[in-house]
């Protein structure tokens, strides 16, 4: 049975395999969950990861991937809730969908999570025991394309507030909510330069600055309770 293990939800790709290939390469054991298959959970598996699929969308995969976590894992060092979607309110998707998915995808995921694993988190044998949500810069603005998104971001925020509360003082809670941290492969120069010029630092933040601030996270032993802003000083960008 894994003792101290990692959770990462969405590991099949960007931050999610970053985080978890990083964990694997130090020696800790990890468990990831993705919801489609792609070719870079093989290596995650070959690594030795244990990969779970779960849609999160699912209230009832949700419940099962925490009695599969509890099964195979006698104690956990952290959970990361990767796990996202996004989806804009473009008309092609009825917006009573989008706020439902949003919702279970970024609130009631981590909340029945946290819930049904805060055990294993409890007697973890390190120090401390962290869940770590990452959140987005727009939870604390608003997004007038992704209304529905920005919102769960927002509630995912107040979960932080209220689990960091709860589960004190052996696990700290805490959320990333970063602005831009890679583009994508069908991004083009113009996107670039226009995403690139809304901070001051005008530039993205990287895979390498996102696992450092997780590992931030993770080594503190005072932080919890905080929304940890990621966004190359976008906030004090004068358009």
């Amino acid at each position: 049975m894994m003792t101290d293990a990692i959770l990462v939800t969405g590991v099949a790709r960007r931050v999610g395999l970053h985080l978890a290939r990083n964990f694997l390469d130090r020696g800790i054991p990890v468990i990831g969950t993705y919801r489609s298959e792609r070719p870079a959970l093989e290596e995650l598996s070959a690594k030795g990861a244990v990969l779970l699929r779960s849609d999160f969308y699912e209230e009832a995969q949700v419940a099962e991937l925490a009695r599969s976590v509890t099964a195979q894992c006698g104690s956990l060092r952290a959970i990361v809730h990767n796990a996202s979607d996004w989806i804009p309110e473009n008309g092609e998707i009825p917006a009573a969908t989008i706020l439902h998915r949003m919702m279970q995808v970024h609130v009631a995921a981590p909340y029945l999570l946290n819930l049904a694993l805060e055990p294993l988190l409890q007697v973890c044998s390190h120090g401390h025991a962290d869940i770590i949500h990452v959140g987005d810069y727009v939870s604390s603005r608003g997004s007038q394309k992704h209304i529905a998104y920005a919102a769960s971001k927002a509630a995912q925020d107040n979960l932080t507030l209220s689990f960091s509360a709860r589960l004190a003082p052996k696990v700290k809670v805490n959320s990333i909510a970063p602005a831009l941290v890679i583009f994508n492969d069908g991004d083009d120069d113009e996107y670039r330069e226009k995403a690139r010029a809304k901070s001051l630092m005008q530039r993205k933040g990287g895979l390498e600055e996102f696992q450092r601030t997780v590992d931030y996270l993770l080594d503190s032993v005072y932080v919890t309770g905080r929304i940890l802003h990621m966004d190359g000083g976008r906030h004090l960008k004068v358009a």
